[in-house]
């Protein structure tokens, strides 16, 4: 009710502001009162200048009846005189009265319509104004020099670069010679699902120094690897790589072509050039750029013979093109033995017979015969002669520094995770070594702006130009930073290495506009923006998406409050503090409901006819059905426990940090009051906690009929599904679907530990005919009307039954929770927890040996992966689940 009253006088503002002229707008939104105010003043001011006006009559009159004095010689004509001049006087100025009063009143109104266009423009330029000047992060690019460099393209199957705006790109391709297909069909490059490669992932990554992965690529397997070499240069220092290639099947193909580019991004200050072996002892890339200062770039065969060699040096047309730039330049080479090789053709910077500017590209290819090892070293030659720089190992002594790097990885993974210690077989910890070390080295960095609306821009715009260092939540389909994703991410990383979450949550929070705003995708950069659908590239700032940040800063205060101490992290929160108020009143406000403690996602689609129901995409759950009609007095039982655990961690935070918790206390207290939660959200005909809306499960899709008006709109094409009501939607809880979002006040441990209806739902919760299988939590219950139905004709289920780990993540953290306060349901919870946990794990671990991945999804009836792959993003939860650290 408060929201409605609020809106009343908002309403009233608005009316004010159109009737007065109101020139202070800001105080108008601010303060409903104002306009009320402003209307008195303005009338004491309208009869303070009649009288000011009638003064000024009066004395013009005075200083015509004086000069008449003077003319005069007679004192009574003077008088009579004066009478005239002033009845005169008076009558002449009434129309100069009104016209003065016309000037004020369109002067006024012309000021009220200025202030009114320019409100709205400040309202257009919210959007995508930053919160303000100051930073979150404060050492990036050289200032920390043990992250400068590192595989930050978690897009391409091994790539360099530099945690700086405009760096340039390192990376690898390959193909087998026999495979090359039209089009650059063959070529490995990017990630991608259609290469159906049989395994690939970062088997060990700390996320600063060193990384070591396979790929396998039958009848190949391909080993990348790479350790950098701070050396105290003020440069980024120096790093070898490694890439081997053995056959592991023994059929025909025994060569392979590897190729290794140097590319410049379009902002890059600088330049390369490709020096051969006729020019330079040591052929190689030699370069320079403003935040690498000079360099080289050469290559060493370990073990293999070489076949051929040949390079490319050209301008490519931008960076997510440089696999198609490798492939409309290959020729056909013949050696001295009448051999034909593809290769490349050298300097191609020509266009036209026109020279163009220096190269931005050059690549090297090598085609080898299997088993093959070839090491690249990059070396920063700044302020060095070449008599005096040393290079980075190569060779054995790569190899051993290696061993040496795997060696302290294996003792630190046992610290962290303590796996070997719980008894989980080699196997097993290799596998949780993957789902860690593909999840770290599939941090990326990225640079570039966002496309943003609001109802105030006609147009998307460009948000702010920024940096975002973040994990992404898979390398083939997902290369790109997603909001809810990465606070169950960070809640892996800061396990493995808090300095990296903290700092991931920086870069997040440097995007936080004035309004309070994060955009939830983050498409920064061309290959970035390459890789998704024009559809999902604008983000629209009434949207949310679930604050998990609060998740891992509940984790971060809980388990790690002694680590806060040093290296500075306290002023990390204490500088993130006013922008995590900013956050959280921004969910607090713009995704209230219609009555007091209740919240609604916004961003369905009211009026969409293809959709059997509208999805929430903001809720992260897309598909789960809610209220089959969207309206803006649903209620949203997922988003009340939300926000409930954002101001319990606030209220938290506010305590380490000296604030006052008052306001966060007793929002957290009012929103995980079980009794208001009841009246709001639980069923009582079935006893559950479900969303409320305009709601009915009479809902079908069907194909329209054909008639001479869609006919002819269409002509041949096949009239695309429809939905179509069978029965009126009614006001009401939708409990007649079960999953997922009806768990939130267990999942977010919102419910009383001696709730009866925390009783019932952890028995639902082990019911195999409601969520409950072999391989863990379904999404949504079997006797769901949606259960596995499609949501389009195009659109195949995606909440409705397969098993996910970020919500079965939560599950189990809240059974161990409820497992171990002391209450009625004690015993069943940790009972429950034991089986689920087992599940969960031994399916995950079960389909990584059978497929080689981490999956998106779980199919509920068969345990088998389903969605994309590889999936190390929250799936990686499953290592946190293993080691039992909630």
């Amino acid at each position: 009710m408060a929201r409605q009253r609020r809106n009343v006088n908002t309403a009233g503002v608005g009316t004010n502001s159109n009737n007065i002229n109101n020139t202070n707008n800001t105080a108008t939104a601010s303060s409903p009162q104002t306009p009320t105010n402003n209307n008195s003043k303005s009338t004491k001011n309208s009869g303070k200048h009649k009288k000011n006006d009638s003064n000024s009559t009066h004395s013009s009159g005075g200083n015509s009846g004086s000069s008449s004095s003077t003319i005069s010689s007679s004192t009574s004509g003077a008088n009579k005189n004066k009478g005239a001049n002033k009845k005169r006087s008076s009558f002449s100025l009434w129309p100069q009265l009104m016209l003065d009063k016309w000037k004020t009143l369109i002067g006024f109104v012309c000021l009220g319509v200025a202030s009114y266009f320019g409100y709205l423009g400040y309202l257009e330029t919210r959007v995508n104004t930053p919160f303000d000047n100051e930073k979150m992060v404060t050492r990036s690019g050289l200032d920390d020099p043990e992250r400068y460099w590192g595989s930050y393209r978690p897009l391409t199957y091994f790539g360099m670069k530099t945690r700086d705006p405009h760096s340039l790109v390192m990376g690898l391709m390959w193909y087998t010679p026999s495979n090359l297909g039209h089009g650059g069909r063959g070529i490995r490059h990017w990630c991608e699902i259609g290469d159906n490669l049989d395994k690939y992932g970062w088997t060990h990554h700390d996320g600063r120094t060193f990384g070591v992965q396979e790929i396998h690529d039958l009848p190949f397997e391909l080993k990348t690897s790479f350790i950098k070499y701070p050396g105290g240069r003020k440069l980024g220092g120096d790093w070898t790589a490694r890439v081997s290639v053995r056959n592991v099947t023994k059929t025909w193909d025994h060569s392979i072509s590897l190729i290794w580019y140097v590319a410049l991004d379009e902002r890059t200050n600088g330049h390369i050039r490709y020096l051969s072996n006729d020019n330079s002892p040591e052929a190689g890339v030699y370069g320079e750029t403003l935040g690498l200062g000079e360099f080289k770039l050469r290559f060493q065969p370990i073990k293999g013979r070489i076949l051929h060699k040949s390079y490319l040096s050209t301008v490519a047309p931008s960076l997510s093109k440089l696999k198609e730039t490798v492939f409309s330049h290959f020729r056909v080479f013949t050696d001295k033995r009448d051999n034909r090789f593809v290769g490349l053709p050298g300097e191609m910077i020509s266009q036209n017979g026109v020279v163009a500017a220096d190269p931005n590209f050059i690549a090297i290819q090598i085609t080898a015969e299997v088993d093959f090892t070839m090491d690249i070293i990059y070396q920063s030659t700044s302020g060095h002669s070449n008599e005096n720089v040393s290079k980075p190992p190569t060779g054995r002594a790569f190899t051993n520094a290696l061993q040496q790097k795997l060696s302290e990885f294996d003792k630190r993974f046992e610290d962290t995770f303590h796996l070997f210690a719980e008894g989980y077989s080699a196997n097993e910890i290799k596998f949780a070594k993957y789902a860690v070390s593909n999840l770290i080295g599939g941090i990326g960095y990225f640079y570039g702006t966002s496309k943003v609306k609001s109802v105030y821009t006609k147009k998307p715009v460009p948000y702010w130009k920024a940096p975002l260092y973040t994990s992404v939540p898979s390398r083939s389909f997902f290369p790109r930073g997603f909001l809810w994703d990465e606070g169950f991410q960070a809640l892996v990383i800061s396990s493995w290495d808090l300095d990296i979450a903290l700092d991931i949550m920086c870069h997040w929070f440097d995007l936080l506009n004035i309004e309070g705003w994060i955009p939830r995708e983050q498409i920064l950069g061309v290959e970035a923006l390459a890789k998704v659908p024009e559809e999902f590239v604008v983000q629209h700032n009434t949207n949310a998406n679930p604050p998990t940040f609060f998740l891992t800063l509940d984790k971060i205060l809980t388990h790690h409050k002694k680590e806060l101490s040093v290296k500075g992290r306290l002023d990390v929160l204490e500088r993130l503090y006013p922008r995590l108020q900013t956050w959280f009143a921004w969910y607090n406000t713009t995704q209230r409901g219609d009555e007091l403690g209740t919240y609604y996602w916004r961003g369905r689609n009211a009026s969409s006819e293809t959709e059997l129901n509208p999805k929430t995409l903001t809720s992260g759950l897309d598909d789960y059905p809610r209220a089959s009609h969207p309206t803006n007095y649903e209620h949203h039982v997922d988003l009340r426990c939300w926000i409930a655990l954002a101001a319990r961690v606030m209220s938290d935070l506010s305590d380490i940090l000296g604030k006052d918790s008052s306001k966060y206390y007793e929002t957290a207290s009012f929103l995980a009051d079980n009794k208001l939660l009841n009246d709001q959200h639980l069923s009582p005909f079935t006893e559950t906690y479900a969303d409320w809306g305009l709601h009915t499960d009479g809902v079908v899709l069907k194909r329209p009929q054909v008639t001479k008006q869609n006919l002819k709109k269409y002509q041949q094409q096949q009239l695309e599904m429809v939905r179509v009501v069978m029965k009126l939607p009614e006001r009401q809880y939708v409990d007649t679907t079960y999953g997922y979002v009806n768990l939130f006040p267990f999942l977010l441990q919102i419910l009383d530990h001696d709730s009866v209806f925390l009783g019932k739902l952890l028995r639902d919760l082990r019911d195999p005919n409601v969520l409950w299988t072999n391989y863990g939590l379904r999404s949504l219950s079997k006797s769901a009307p949606l259960y596995m139905k499609r949501n389009t004709e195009h659109d195949p289920p995606y909440w409705r039954g397969p098993i996910w780990i970020n919500i079965n993540y939560l599950a189990i953290k809240a059974l161990h929770h409820y497992g171990t306060v002391e209450g009625p349901y004690t015993a069943l919870a940790r009972e429950i927890y034991n089986e689920l946990r087992e599940n969960v794990v031994g399916n995950i671990f079960r389909e990584y040996q059978r497929t080689g991945y981490l999956w998106e999804q779980y199919d509920d009836t068969t345990g088998q992966g389903k969605g994309c792959y590889p999936f190390t993003g929250w799936t990686s939860l499953v290592v946190l689940i293993m080691s039992e650290q909630y």
